[in-house]
């Protein structure tokens, strides 16, 4: 099954809004290879009509984007309130698996670098940390459900120093 222009480029703008150095995505027998940075190359354009890709071809784009937006916070309203968003488009999950508790719930305390969430695009897991100590004041997503990028996850209140 190869890949579409236009799935190639969906492909490229879901691992350009991420925190992904390397993705290498293996469908059947096509191969895509992307990686953040570095130099371009002659690899790094693809060919208009993807169609004519061959099977066992291996293609590498390159992202020049110098900006990460994974686990990315902003202040919230408040001073000591930080909003977690989404760094990406895909489906939230607050939970390691259906029969598993929750990462975290309303209330809980949190440090930095607790997992809070996981985010799955075409079954690559993305995991959200938290970017501060403090305590989840809300989680505004739904289990299950899509997620956009920069939609906010979660507001945490921040410890008072």
């Amino acid at each position: 099954m190869p890949l579409s222009y236009k799935e190639v480029a969906e492909i490229l703008k879901i691992i350009d809004a991420s925190s992904c150095e390397e993705v290498v995505l293996e469908l059947e027998n096509t191969r895509l290879v992307v990686r953040r940075g570095g130099a371009a190359d002659a690899s790094r354009d693809l060919p208009p009509k993807t169609e004519s890709i061959a099977p066992t071809l291996e293609k590498q784009a390159r992202s020049s984007s110098s900006t990460t937006v994974a686990k990315a916070s902003t202040p919230g309203s408040d001073a000591n309130s930080i909003t977690v968003r989404s760094p990406m488009t895909g489906t939230f999950y607050c939970r390691p698996s259906p029969d598993a508790a929750a990462f975290v719930k309303e209330g809980e305390k949190v440090a930095s670098g607790d997992t809070l969430c996981l985010i799955e695009v075409m079954k690559l897991y993305t995991t959200i940390e938290a970017t501060a100590d403090g305590i989840v004041e809300s989680i505004l997503a739904e289990d299950g459900k899509l997620v956009e990028f920069d939609q906010p996850l979660f507001v945490i209140r921040q410890h008072e120093s």
